[in-house]
Protein backbone atom coordinates (compact mmCIF):
# COMPACT_ATOMS: atom_id res chain seq x y z
CA UNK A 1 0.00 0.00 0.00
CA UNK A 2 2.71 2.03 0.79
CA UNK A 3 4.74 1.73 -2.32
CA UNK A 4 1.24 2.17 -4.25
CA UNK A 5 0.46 5.88 -2.49
CA UNK A 6 4.29 6.39 -3.13
CA UNK A 7 3.75 5.73 -6.56
CA UNK A 8 0.19 8.10 -7.33
CA UNK A 9 2.07 10.88 -5.34
CA UNK A 10 4.62 11.30 -7.99
CA UNK A 11 2.67 10.90 -10.30
CA UNK A 12 0.15 13.68 -9.09
CA UNK A 13 3.56 15.84 -9.02
CA UNK A 14 3.09 15.70 -12.86
CA UNK A 15 -0.30 15.54 -13.61
CA UNK A 16 -0.97 19.38 -14.17
CA UNK A 17 2.12 19.50 -16.67
CA UNK A 18 0.60 16.18 -18.64
CA UNK A 19 -2.61 17.74 -18.89
CA UNK A 20 -1.28 21.12 -20.49
CA UNK A 21 0.16 19.10 -22.97
CA UNK A 22 -2.16 17.17 -23.87
CA UNK A 23 -4.60 20.08 -24.24
CA UNK A 24 -2.11 21.64 -26.62
CA UNK A 25 -1.86 18.10 -28.51
CA UNK A 26 -5.97 18.07 -28.47
CA UNK A 27 -7.11 21.21 -28.15
CA UNK A 28 -10.02 19.42 -26.32
CA UNK A 29 -10.29 19.43 -22.42
CA UNK A 30 -11.74 16.24 -21.90
CA UNK A 31 -9.60 14.45 -24.32
CA UNK A 32 -6.74 15.81 -22.08
CA UNK A 33 -8.13 14.19 -19.63
CA UNK A 34 -8.82 10.99 -21.04
CA UNK A 35 -5.07 11.17 -22.27
CA UNK A 36 -3.41 11.46 -18.73
CA UNK A 37 -5.78 9.05 -17.58
CA UNK A 38 -4.28 6.53 -19.82
CA UNK A 39 -0.50 7.94 -19.38
CA UNK A 40 -1.32 7.09 -15.83
CA UNK A 41 -2.77 3.35 -16.14
CA UNK A 42 0.63 2.91 -18.34
CA UNK A 43 2.87 4.47 -15.70
CA UNK A 44 0.88 2.48 -12.81
CA UNK A 45 1.58 -0.74 -14.89
CA UNK A 46 5.39 -0.20 -15.90
CA UNK A 47 8.30 -1.40 -14.63
CA UNK A 48 10.21 2.04 -13.76
CA UNK A 49 13.64 0.54 -12.53
CA UNK A 50 15.64 2.12 -15.09
CA UNK A 51 13.95 5.74 -15.44
CA UNK A 52 15.75 8.49 -14.27
CA UNK A 53 13.61 11.48 -15.28
CA UNK A 54 10.62 10.32 -14.29
CA UNK A 55 9.05 13.99 -15.80
CA UNK A 56 10.20 12.76 -19.23
CA UNK A 57 9.41 9.68 -19.30
CA UNK A 58 5.99 10.21 -18.80
CA UNK A 59 5.72 13.21 -21.44
CA UNK A 60 6.54 10.90 -23.90
CA UNK A 61 3.88 8.57 -23.07
CA UNK A 62 1.71 11.22 -23.00
CA UNK A 63 2.41 12.63 -26.28
CA UNK A 64 2.49 8.99 -27.87
CA UNK A 65 -1.11 8.77 -26.60
CA UNK A 66 -1.96 11.95 -28.12
CA UNK A 67 -0.69 11.23 -31.20
CA UNK A 68 -2.28 7.98 -31.27
CA UNK A 69 -5.80 10.13 -30.57
CA UNK A 70 -5.05 12.29 -33.17
CA UNK A 71 -4.78 9.52 -36.25
CA UNK A 72 -8.01 7.85 -35.01
CA UNK A 73 -9.57 11.52 -34.76
CA UNK A 74 -8.76 12.42 -38.20
CA UNK A 75 -10.48 9.24 -39.35
CA UNK A 76 -13.94 10.15 -37.58
CA UNK A 77 -14.08 13.58 -37.80
CA UNK A 78 -17.60 14.86 -38.66
CA UNK A 79 -17.58 18.68 -38.14
CA UNK A 80 -14.95 20.02 -40.91
CA UNK A 81 -11.97 21.15 -39.21
CA UNK A 82 -12.07 24.77 -40.67
CA UNK A 83 -14.77 25.63 -38.81
CA UNK A 84 -14.22 23.75 -35.70
CA UNK A 85 -13.39 25.72 -32.26
CA UNK A 86 -11.31 24.15 -30.04
CA UNK A 87 -12.45 23.86 -26.52
CA UNK A 88 -11.76 27.22 -24.75
CA UNK A 89 -10.48 27.42 -20.67
CA UNK A 90 -13.17 29.77 -19.41
CA UNK A 91 -13.06 31.75 -16.09
CA UNK A 92 -13.97 34.93 -14.85
CA UNK A 93 -12.21 37.96 -16.07
CA UNK A 94 -10.87 39.27 -12.38
CA UNK A 95 -10.22 36.23 -11.36
CA UNK A 96 -6.98 33.64 -11.14
CA UNK A 97 -8.03 30.36 -11.26
CA UNK A 98 -4.35 28.59 -10.45
CA UNK A 99 -5.59 25.44 -12.16
CA UNK A 100 -6.29 26.79 -15.20
CA UNK A 101 -2.81 29.28 -14.99
CA UNK A 102 -1.15 26.10 -15.01
CA UNK A 103 -3.03 25.14 -17.65
CA UNK A 104 -1.97 27.95 -19.92
CA UNK A 105 1.11 28.63 -18.40
CA UNK A 106 2.74 29.13 -21.90
CA UNK A 107 -0.11 31.63 -22.94
CA UNK A 108 -1.94 29.41 -25.79
CA UNK A 109 -4.62 31.14 -27.46
CA UNK A 110 -7.55 29.73 -29.59
CA UNK A 111 -6.13 31.10 -32.76
CA UNK A 112 -2.92 28.83 -31.96
CA UNK A 113 -5.23 25.49 -31.07
CA UNK A 114 -6.93 26.38 -34.35
CA UNK A 115 -3.61 26.60 -36.44
CA UNK A 116 -2.03 23.47 -34.19
CA UNK A 117 -5.08 21.53 -35.60
CA UNK A 118 -4.35 21.66 -38.97
CA UNK A 119 -0.52 20.70 -38.81
CA UNK A 120 0.29 16.67 -39.54
CA UNK A 121 -0.11 14.71 -36.22
CA UNK A 122 3.78 13.74 -35.76
CA UNK A 123 4.01 17.52 -37.19
CA UNK A 124 1.76 18.43 -34.48
CA UNK A 125 3.87 16.34 -31.63
CA UNK A 126 7.14 17.24 -32.87
CA UNK A 127 6.39 21.14 -32.36
CA UNK A 128 4.31 21.17 -29.01
CA UNK A 129 6.99 18.75 -26.92
CA UNK A 130 9.87 20.47 -28.47
CA UNK A 131 9.11 24.49 -28.97
CA UNK A 132 6.11 24.48 -26.15
CA UNK A 133 7.81 22.33 -23.63
CA UNK A 134 11.62 21.60 -24.58
CA UNK A 135 11.61 18.20 -24.75
CA UNK A 136 14.92 17.21 -26.79
CA UNK A 137 14.56 15.94 -30.22
CA UNK A 138 16.36 12.89 -29.34
CA UNK A 139 13.27 12.27 -26.95
CA UNK A 140 10.47 12.77 -29.39
CA UNK A 141 12.22 10.56 -32.33
CA UNK A 142 11.11 7.16 -31.24
CA UNK A 143 7.55 8.29 -30.63
CA UNK A 144 7.27 9.38 -34.55
CA UNK A 145 9.36 7.05 -35.46
CA UNK A 146 11.86 8.95 -37.35
CA UNK A 147 15.61 9.91 -36.55
CA UNK A 148 16.35 13.08 -34.80
CA UNK A 149 17.17 14.86 -37.47
CA UNK A 150 13.91 14.04 -39.63
CA UNK A 151 11.94 15.34 -36.09
CA UNK A 152 13.99 18.50 -36.38
CA UNK A 153 12.32 18.86 -39.87
CA UNK A 154 8.62 18.11 -38.58
CA UNK A 155 8.79 20.45 -36.13
CA UNK A 156 10.87 23.12 -38.18
CA UNK A 157 7.51 23.04 -40.90
CA UNK A 158 5.04 23.19 -38.28
CA UNK A 159 6.66 26.49 -37.04
CA UNK A 160 6.74 27.87 -40.16
CA UNK A 161 3.10 26.82 -40.61
CA UNK A 162 2.39 28.70 -36.85
CA UNK A 163 4.38 31.84 -37.28
CA UNK A 164 2.73 32.28 -41.37
CA UNK A 165 -0.71 31.82 -39.59
CA UNK A 166 -1.21 32.87 -36.17
CA UNK A 167 0.80 36.51 -36.08
CA UNK A 168 1.42 37.32 -32.17
CA UNK A 169 -1.87 38.71 -30.35
CA UNK A 170 -2.21 41.90 -28.53
CA UNK A 171 -0.66 41.01 -24.74
CA UNK A 172 -2.33 43.28 -23.02
CA UNK A 173 -5.64 42.05 -21.44
CA UNK A 174 -7.25 45.81 -21.13
CA UNK A 175 -6.46 46.80 -24.42
CA UNK A 176 -7.99 43.60 -25.83
CA UNK A 177 -10.94 44.46 -23.60
CA UNK A 178 -11.36 47.37 -24.98
CA UNK A 179 -11.71 46.60 -28.81
CA UNK A 180 -14.22 43.94 -27.28
CA UNK A 181 -16.49 46.07 -25.94
CA UNK A 182 -16.03 48.36 -28.40
CA UNK A 183 -17.32 45.64 -31.12
CA UNK A 184 -20.18 44.63 -28.72
CA UNK A 185 -21.17 48.50 -28.46
CA UNK A 186 -21.39 48.74 -31.87
CA UNK A 187 -23.24 45.29 -32.82
CA UNK A 188 -25.62 46.07 -30.07
CA UNK A 189 -26.59 49.87 -31.34
CA UNK A 190 -26.58 48.98 -34.80
CA UNK A 191 -23.35 51.12 -35.90
CA UNK A 192 -22.21 49.04 -38.20
CA UNK A 193 -19.76 51.38 -39.36
CA UNK A 194 -18.31 51.49 -36.39
CA UNK A 195 -18.15 47.46 -36.59
CA UNK A 196 -15.74 47.77 -39.38
CA UNK A 197 -13.59 50.13 -38.12
CA UNK A 198 -12.73 47.67 -35.03
CA UNK A 199 -12.03 44.60 -37.52
CA UNK A 200 -9.53 43.42 -39.39
CA UNK A 201 -10.37 43.30 -43.50
CA UNK A 202 -9.68 39.58 -43.40
CA UNK A 203 -11.51 38.74 -40.01
CA UNK A 204 -11.97 35.41 -39.75
CA UNK A 205 -15.30 34.29 -37.62
CA UNK A 206 -16.05 30.06 -36.79
CA UNK A 207 -19.02 29.33 -35.32
CA UNK A 208 -19.73 25.92 -33.74
CA UNK A 209 -22.98 25.29 -32.96
CA UNK A 210 -23.16 21.71 -33.98
CA UNK A 211 -22.09 19.56 -36.78
CA UNK A 212 -25.35 20.81 -38.89
CA UNK A 213 -25.15 24.32 -37.83
CA UNK A 214 -21.50 25.45 -37.50
CA UNK A 215 -20.10 27.99 -40.08
CA UNK A 216 -17.40 29.55 -40.95
CA UNK A 217 -17.33 33.72 -42.55
CA UNK A 218 -14.33 35.40 -43.79
CA UNK A 219 -13.94 39.07 -44.18
CA UNK A 220 -15.43 41.77 -42.90
CA UNK A 221 -18.53 42.69 -44.48
CA UNK A 222 -19.27 39.00 -43.51
CA UNK A 223 -18.98 39.25 -40.01
CA UNK A 224 -21.02 42.57 -40.36
CA UNK A 225 -23.96 40.45 -41.66
CA UNK A 226 -23.47 37.83 -38.59
CA UNK A 227 -23.54 40.76 -36.39
CA UNK A 228 -27.02 42.34 -37.72
CA UNK A 229 -28.46 38.59 -37.35
CA UNK A 230 -27.19 38.12 -34.20
CA UNK A 231 -28.51 41.53 -33.02
CA UNK A 232 -32.41 40.42 -33.00
CA UNK A 233 -31.87 38.36 -30.54
CA UNK A 234 -32.02 39.71 -26.90
CA UNK A 235 -29.43 38.92 -24.47
CA UNK A 236 -26.72 40.28 -22.03
CA UNK A 237 -23.27 39.87 -22.00
CA UNK A 238 -20.79 38.71 -19.52
CA UNK A 239 -17.42 39.47 -19.86
CA UNK A 240 -14.79 36.59 -19.92
CA UNK A 241 -11.33 35.21 -19.39
CA UNK A 242 -11.25 33.12 -22.53
CA UNK A 243 -7.25 31.26 -22.69
CA UNK A 244 -5.24 34.08 -22.96
CA UNK A 245 -7.62 36.99 -23.97
CA UNK A 246 -10.74 38.40 -23.00
CA UNK A 247 -14.20 36.99 -24.69
CA UNK A 248 -18.20 36.90 -23.59
CA UNK A 249 -20.48 35.03 -22.79
CA UNK A 250 -24.42 35.46 -24.46
CA UNK A 251 -27.43 35.20 -21.63
CA UNK A 252 -30.63 34.91 -23.28
CA UNK A 253 -33.62 34.26 -19.94
CA UNK A 254 -31.03 33.39 -17.53
CA UNK A 255 -29.47 30.63 -20.01
CA UNK A 256 -25.99 30.48 -21.85
CA UNK A 257 -27.23 31.22 -25.47
CA UNK A 258 -22.90 31.33 -26.40
CA UNK A 259 -19.18 31.99 -26.29
CA UNK A 260 -17.56 34.07 -27.83
CA UNK A 261 -13.28 34.62 -28.17
CA UNK A 262 -11.83 37.28 -30.25
CA UNK A 263 -7.90 37.48 -31.31
CA UNK A 264 -6.56 41.22 -31.17
CA UNK A 265 -3.88 42.30 -32.98
CA UNK A 266 -2.70 46.15 -33.94
CA UNK A 267 -5.96 46.86 -32.15
CA UNK A 268 -8.26 44.89 -34.25
CA UNK A 269 -10.50 41.80 -34.22
CA UNK A 270 -8.69 39.56 -36.29
CA UNK A 271 -10.68 36.06 -35.41
CA UNK A 272 -13.81 35.50 -33.40
CA UNK A 273 -14.70 32.06 -32.46
CA UNK A 274 -17.92 31.00 -30.90
CA UNK A 275 -19.72 27.95 -29.51
CA UNK A 276 -22.94 27.65 -29.26
CA UNK A 277 -23.52 24.25 -29.20
CA UNK A 278 -26.07 23.78 -26.19
CA UNK A 279 -24.42 20.52 -25.21
CA UNK A 280 -20.92 21.82 -25.72
CA UNK A 281 -21.24 24.98 -23.68
CA UNK A 282 -22.50 22.59 -20.62
CA UNK A 283 -19.66 20.18 -21.06
CA UNK A 284 -17.55 22.99 -20.80
CA UNK A 285 -18.79 24.18 -17.63
CA UNK A 286 -19.37 27.99 -19.21
CA UNK A 287 -22.25 28.57 -16.82
CA UNK A 288 -20.68 27.63 -13.84
CA UNK A 289 -18.10 29.79 -14.54
CA UNK A 290 -20.09 32.62 -15.13
CA UNK A 291 -22.42 32.66 -12.14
Amino acid sequence: MANALVTADAFEEHRGHLRAVAYRMLGSLAEADDAVQETWLRYSGADLGEVRNLGGWLTTVAGRICLNMLRSRAARREQPMETYVPDPVVSPLDHVDPEREALLADSVGLALLVVLDTLEPAERLAFVLHDMFAVPFDDIAPVVERTPAATRQLASRARRRVRGAAPAPEPDLARQRTVLEAFLAASRGGDFEALVAVLHPDVVLRADAGAALSKLVRGAAGVVEQAKMFRRLSHDEVLVRVNDGVGAVAMTGGRVFSLMAVTVVDGLITEIDIVADPERLARLGVPAQVG
